[in-house]
């Protein structure tokens, strides 16, 4: 039987680590020129209220037309679960994962909606646009 022990119990995990460490991560659009949408489905975002701490949970989908540089999918994912913890509202997250996109990748449109769970009998969605 394999057993952890209480010190190996408080280092950091490997998974932990690659969240941690997670930045977004391009690779060059093999079709420049070709007007050609991208949807992505995160289904299982997480992040904390500022105000109560409780969870929120999310649908994403993010829809981009992608210019010089396309999104690698794994570095996507650690940097959305770097959110789980974090205190911010609905609408800072979906704004700045936004941000965070555009700046990496500097598609020519993007389409970020956030669906999250109703909580307290309130469903909220945010959806951000930019178009270069």
């Amino acid at each position: 039987m394999n057993e952890i022990s209480n010190a190996d119990s408080s280092k950091i995990k490997y998974g932990e680590r690659n969240i941690l460490e997670g930045e977004l991560i391009t690779f060059p659009n093999p079709r420049i020129g070709r007007i050609y949408n991208i949807l992505i489905t995160l289904p299982e975002f997480t992040c904390k209220c500022p105000f109560s701490g409780h969870p929120d949970f999310a649908t994403l989908e993010l829809n981009y037309v992608p210019n010089q540089k396309i999104l690698e999918l794994k570095a996507l994912k650690l940097y959305i679960n770097g959110f789980r913890d974090k205190y911010i509202s609905h609408e800072e997250s979906i704004n700045q994962i936004l941000d965070d996109f555009v700046e990496a990748c500097e598609p020519l449109e993007a389409n970020l909606k956030g669906n999250f769970n109703p909580r307290g009998n309130v469903h909220t969605i945010i959806e951000v646009c930019y178009k270069k």
